[in-house]
């Protein structure tokens, strides 16, 4: 016997609820707004999870999960260099989180600090899921360092995290201030990086050729 409807009714409890609680929060919002939105039964709802820490984190799990096929999308994209694999995926980011539609809103963002002080638990999840993104860019500029579209630097995991920071930074920023103006600047700085960095690659790259022919 299948049991792909009631799969299916997971993660339409799961889809449901990612729309509201990346509008209010997690706190804000109850069972019986999950349930509604999601059209099922209560008994559902426990049928799937025990309470509604485990079901944080079965939501956190799921956010990551089809977050990172996007971040895979962009940063191993085939035919692209590392620089344009990531300026992809940093304008990507700009994009969702520049515009006024909640279902598309950065859950890193909008639960990390309410449910870091409220669940232990859904917090490990927010730091496996933050960390596997850091080393997905980590892994895509060590390739740009590789193949000389990048200029070296001496730990491409510790500048990984420094971007990651900084747009998640840009991102709280633009929900305080109600404006895009902290991820365009983010988007700016990125591609001022990106364009020194080519740069830096390319004399590098020049000058350890010159170097060889003598």
């Amino acid at each position: 016997m299948s049991t792909k409807p009631a799969t299916d009714t997971r993660l339409k409890i799961l889809d449901s609820a990612k729309v509201l609680i990346a509008a209010r929060g997690f706190s804000a919002v109850g069972l019986s707004e999950i349930l509604s939105a999601a059209e099922v039964p209560k008994g559902s709802f426990y049928h799937w999870f025990r309470s509604k820490e485990q079901f944080g984190e079965a939501l956190l799990e799921h956010h990551f999960e089809s977050y990172l096929v996007e971040v895979d999308a962009n940063l191993f994209a085939a035919g692209q260099s590392p620089p344009q694999r990531l300026l992809a995926f940093f304008s990507q980011w700009h994009a969702t989180q520049s515009g006024n539609y909640p279902q598309a809103r950065c859950l890193v963002v909008k639960l990390s600090a309410e449910v870091c002080d409220l669940s232990e638990a859904m917090r490990l999840v927010l730091e496996r899921g933050t960390a596997r993104v850091i080393e997905r860019l980590a892994s895509c500029l060590a390739e740009g360092i590789a193949t000389g579209d990048l200029a070296a630097c001496p730990d491409p995991a510790e500048v990984a995290q420094q971007l990651y920071q900084q747009w998640l930074g840009a991102t709280l920023l633009a929900r305080v201030q109600r404006s895009a103006a902290p991820l365009d600047q983010a988007l700016a700085q990125t591609m001022r990086w990106l364009a020194i960095q080519a740069v830096d690659s390319r004399h590098n790259l020049s000058h350890i050729q010159l170097q060889s022919t003598h």
